[in-house]
């Protein structure tokens, strides 16, 4: 599709010489740039921090071990531990 953008000057001489360098088309490398702008603002938005909402309570449940899997597993999906007894 054919444009017509105002580009500033430094950023135009920039890219030509960049372009004359790689032997490539100004309008290619330009269109790469964009590509690469769209592609990294999407990535920006799949990777915004979730925000989770505070409930309130206590704490750990008893025994409750953070540093292991295996001893989660009980709490998460109500599978036995290792003494075969769920929580």
């Amino acid at each position: 599709m054919r444009t017509t953008l105002t580009i500033d000057a430094e950023i135009l001489a920039e890219f030509k010489h960049r372009a004359a360098e790689t032997h490539r088309t100004l309008s290619g490398l330009i269109e790469e740039a964009l590509r690469e702008h769209v592609a990294r603002a999407r990535d920006t938005q799949e990777t915004r921090p979730l925000t989770f909402p505070i409930v309130g309570g206590q704490g750990l449940a008893p025994g409750v071990d953070l540093t292991s899997a295996s001893g989660l597993a009980p709490y998460l999906y109500g599978v036995p531990d290792e003494l075969g007894s769920a929580p």
